[in-house]
């Protein structure tokens, strides 16, 4: 049972009866009326249990839209209903307004909608569903809570996927060189034909010049249906905020606009989230349509957790996964001590064996720091932004030493940069 505001403005009303009958009687004798009232209110109200709940929602939504889910109301008692439900949801989905008045003939239903705005990515799971009816005076009703099972996957915005047509045309451009048969383009066998005067003789083919009356030379285009490994740290380094974000969904912004373009490129793209355990692994190709998809679905919920990486056990899968050379991004912060400790002993073996690039979100907020001269307070701000540069610039210095390639640029910036690398590295063959 629930009582309304009514309740209360009704027993505050008995004080204008003490005006005129001033005794403890006509106090009792008020409360008691308005008791009786109430239990009249709530024996006319209809049950709540009579109530059919179903859940309509989004299967998934990207960051920043606005998306909504739906509760169907079933009445199947001979009484209309009317009064309020509301639609719980954890704050982070922005469910406003949750509550929502009721009014349900005898035997329909009707559709309750709330509008979600979320502002956090990853797995949103709804609370129950309340409903409170009310009986005919408005004094009193009855409510029931029923959980009403609904989740909606909070996706990654993907703000740098507006990076991806200008790259995209510089993967079409690299293509169209391959395409004239220029010489010194590209690494990877495309055909044979006949020498002609200018050609380098290093591409000269003497098995299949010694089968026929001519010289014939290879052919060269950019390396096709290579392979790509991504793996995005989800340590404790990456728990810290960066500008307005997290630096992981900083790192997933630049592994996602890397996952589309090396898949245009008909590269073969595996993307491994991680830290002590691997906690999403996703891999495939460009022909099965879906990869992009997939690696942002599998990236929703994962958060950074509060622990050290293990990249003895990150790496050593990697290893031991075949002979075939490929390109390996780490998406790591240069944070000096978690690098030193844990990353650098098992990059020497990683690098025999592929290309490597290690791949950090850097914080402006440490740049703007580094300015700062104006007081005394800013000096010593500026002293610990120029020892934090400079210790990051260490640690970059010891990874090319081992034949890394360190990307460090801003959350804005980092994808961009990161898509670049990858198509020099592309149209000059050293994937």
């Amino acid at each position: 049972m629930v009582v309304t505001t009514r309740t209360a403005w009704a027993m505050l009303a008995g004080a204008v009866l003490l005006v005129w009958w001033p005794t403890a009687a006509s106090v009792v004798l008020w409360a008691l009326t308005v008791t009786a009232l109430v239990a009249l209110d709530v024996a006319l109200a209809a049950s709540p249990r009579r109530l059919v709940l179903e859940r309509a929602t989004p299967a998934q939504v990207r960051l920043g839209e606005v998306t909504h889910s739906d509760v169907l109301v079933t009445n199947h008692g001979r009484r209309g209903v009317r009064g309020l439900l509301r639609d719980a949801w954890p704050p982070s989905t922005g469910a406003s307004p949750d509550r929502h008045s009721l009014r349900v003939p005898a035997g329909e239903r009707v559709r309750v909608r709330t509008p979600l705005r979320p502002t956090r990515r990853g797995d949103r799971v709804a609370d129950r569903v309340t409903v409170r009816t009310f009986g005919p005076l408005g004094l009193a009703g009855r409510q029931r809570s029923t959980a009403v099972p609904g989740t909606v996957r909070v996706l990654h915005p993907f703000p740098s996927r507006r990076h991806l047509p200008s790259r995209l045309s510089r993967l079409r451009e690299i293509d169209g060189r391959s395409a004239v048969r220029r010489r010194g383009q590209g690494t990877e066998f495309d055909s044979l034909r006949d020498y002609v005067e200018g050609d380098d003789v290093r591409s000269i083919d003497w098995r299949a010049t010694a089968r026929r009356s001519s010289v014939v030379v290879r052919t060269w285009q950019p390396e096709q249906h290579r392979h790509v490994v991504i793996v995005v740290d989800t340590s404790r380094t990456s728990a810290g905020r960066v500008g307005d974000v997290p630096r992981l969904d900083a790192a997933m912004d630049a592994a996602l606009l890397l996952t589309a373009l090396a898949s245009r490129a008909h590269d073969r793209v595996d993307v491994i989230a991680g830290d002590q355990v691997v906690r999403v692994r996703v891999g495939g190709s460009a022909e099965r349509g879906t990869l992009l998809a997939d690696v942002v679905s599998a990236l929703a919920p994962v958060d950074a957790a509060l622990v050290e990486t293990d990249w003895t056990a990150l790496v050593s899968g990697l290893i031991g996964r075949g002979h075939r050379r490929a390109l390996v991004v780490l998406l790591t912060p240069l944070e000096p001590a978690a690098v030193e400790e844990g990353l650098l002993p098992v990059l020497p073996a990683l690098v025999r064996r592929h290309r490597v690039v290690v791949a950090s979100v850097s914080d402006p907020a440490v740049t703007a720091l580094r300015l700062a001269r104006e007081t005394v307070q800013d000096a010593y701000g500026a002293a610990a932004a120029e020892r934090t540069v400079t210790q990051r610039r260490r640690v970059a210095e010891a990874l090319e030493r081992l034949g890394v390639d360190v990307i460090d640029a801003d959350a804005d910036t980092l994808p961009p940069r990161l898509a670049d690398h990858y198509l020099r590295l592309k149209s000059e063959g050293l994937l």
